[in-house]
């Protein structure tokens, strides 16, 4: 097991925008941290009320975002408007190009959210565009799968051979481990112990096929785990 730490990570501040890049992105470079197999970027951006990422282009990303706090206003060049809530995972495919924007809406709350690059199994696919509702129920006490690559169980679907869990541990709670191969494992929030020893929020664990992952929830955790080829 592998720790990366939240405050190793890059940090960008522009004012409307405080981000905490867990692999290199834009300005942020470090070649230990270039990304987790197909796993390329986790940002961590906390956008203030009323500001947001105006209308810019991507292509060749899966791109899935992931509310923590606050409401998020989605818009793409697809024609899709949706608005995110915690528990709500978008997936975007940019494909051959797509055009889109995120806002916080709200004047006076603070929206705090992850964005999560895959690099895709096939490039030059049409865009395409998918999001779905976990409520807390599907995750608490339990490892719920919220991203595949063929869409099972009621998951989003990815252009790409990964699967992502979600759960919510309270003090001392904990669940059998879903059979990953490498795996990336990122606390969300609140304190988990890892085998054996306790992360918090925005730490991060990378493991190699056959280790064990033995994860109990410390201080109302929340956390995602990354099964990648």
């Amino acid at each position: 097991m592998i720790i990366r730490h939240a405050n190793e990570r890059g940090y960008a501040d522009h004012g409307w925008l405080k981000s905490r890049h867990t692999f290199s992105f834009a300005d942020y470079f470090d070649p230990a941290h270039m990304g987790f197999r197909k796993l390329r970027v986790i940002n961590e951006d906390r956008v203030q009320g009323g500001q947001g990422f105006g209308t810019h282009p991507h292509r060749d990303m899966e791109i899935l975002s992931y509310v923590l706090t606050g409401e998020m206003a989605h818009k793409d060049s697809m024609g899709n408007g949706a608005i995110m809530r915690p528990g709500d995972v978008q997936r975007m495919s940019a494909g051959t190009g797509v055009r889109h924007s995120e806002f916080n809406n709200a004047p006076d709350k603070e929206l705090h959210f992850l964005q999560i690059w895959i690099e895709p199994m096939q490039r030059g696919i049409p865009p395409g565009y998918e999001q779905k509702a976990f409520p807390v129920e599907q995750r608490q006490g339990q490892w719920r799968l919220v991203v595949s690559q063929e869409g099972r169980d009621g998951s989003v679907s990815v252009n790409q051979d990964v699967n992502l869990y979600a759960g919510l541990f309270d003090a001392g709670e904990k669940a059998p481990t879903p059979e990953v191969r490498h795996a990336w494992l990122h606390v969300v929030k609140g304190e988990a112990e890892i085998n054996g020893q306790r992360l918090s929020a925005g730490d991060a664990a990378a493991f190699e096929p056959g280790e064990p992952i033995d994860a109990i929830g410390v201080e109302d955790s929340e956390i995602l785990l990354f099964d990648l080829a």
